[in-house]
């Protein structure tokens, strides 16, 4: 049984800042695309490269009818600023990298979660959409939304492409940090290129009800029925536990963040490859501000 949690925007490009310097708690909207996608900008929009092939961190990729990455968004690729030493994206990610080594040690003392911070930003269609259950049809993949390389190819639309490839290689619990891409309209929140990280851990029986006193009865699964509070496969016990745990992880990373004192508020919410699902809003300057989306991710995934 697994727990996921995504960071939105964890610091914006300003414009200025992006144009002069070169570049996975949402993933996919709750509605019909990308969370706060707005129509694509003009200058990022057009200019597509003029040759039969992008070329792009070394690797060839043959342009077809899905082509729409712009040499500007190129340009961005591969500068990695969560990587560079004093970047404010990389003090924000090494103050969470902290938090998370301090707070959360396995079983011989050592960090619980292991971070990925420099998986390539160039993702397949598949692990893009197809690994995380999201439909064929479905409007988050139109070329008005993201940046296709090729049919196959895209540049990653959020850190969640990277979750079937970590969990498959064995681990159980982990931060992915990283660049996404959306064709956003710039403003004072958008930017066609930002940051994510994003978490997720899986929890055995035994992890989760160890605490639990005369847990030992208490089971992970069940043959029951999908509600608006549990999968079918999970027995409310264990949604009741994960989802406790989800949101007590996320306050204490926010009150790190941001100070004690702050004002914070979850709303239900619907994803493609979580349920229940939840997003954490926070009251900043008067305003409620939304600042993750997390839940309980589809045992499918899991299991597959």
């Amino acid at each position: 049984m697994a727990m996921l949690w995504k960071f939105m925007r964890v610091a914006k490009y300003s414009k200025t800042t992006a144009l002069s310097s070169k570049v996975k708690v949402r993933g996919i909207p709750t509605h019909s695309r990308h969370s706060s996608s707005k129509s694509v900008p003009s200058d990022f929009g057009a200019n597509a490269p003029c040759s039969n092939t992008v070329e792009l961190l070394g690797k060839s990729y043959p342009q077809d009818d899905y082509t729409n990455v712009t040499e500007k968004i190129l340009s961005k690729v591969g500068k990695n600023l969560h990587n560079r030493k004093h970047h404010p994206l990389w003090l924000i990610k090494e103050q969470v990298k902290e938090h998370f080594y301090k707070h959360y040690l396995g079983r011989r003392g050592t960090p619980l979660f292991s971070v990925y911070d420099g998986l390539s930003p160039v993702v397949t269609v598949q692990q893009n959409f197809d690994s995380l259950l999201i439909p064929q049809n479905h409007a988050s993949r139109r070329k008005e939304d993201n940046y296709y390389l090729n049919r196959d190819h895209m540049l990653r639309a959020h850190t969640s492409a990277h979750q079937w490839d970590l969990i498959h290689s064995g681990l159980d619990a982990f931060l992915a940090v990283g660049d996404v891409y959306r064709r956003d309209t710039i403003d004072s929140t958008h930017y066609p290129v930002f940051h994510q990280m994003e978490g997720v851990r899986l929890f055995s029986c035994h992890e989760l009800f160890s605490s639990i006193k005369d847990g030992e009865g208490l089971q992970l699964f069940e043959q029951g029925h999908r509600t608006a509070h549990k999968q079918e496969c999970h027995t409310m016990e264990a949604v009741r536990l994960v989802e406790f745990n989800l949101k007590q992880v996320l306050t204490k990373l926010m009150t790190h963040i941001f100070g004690d004192g702050l004002q914070v508020r979850w709303v239900d919410c619907y994803f493609p490859f979580t349920h229940p699902s939840f997003e954490m809003e926070i009251n900043f300057q008067g305003e409620w501000m939304e600042v993750l989306g997390c839940g309980v991710m589809e045992q499918q995934l899991v299991n597959s």
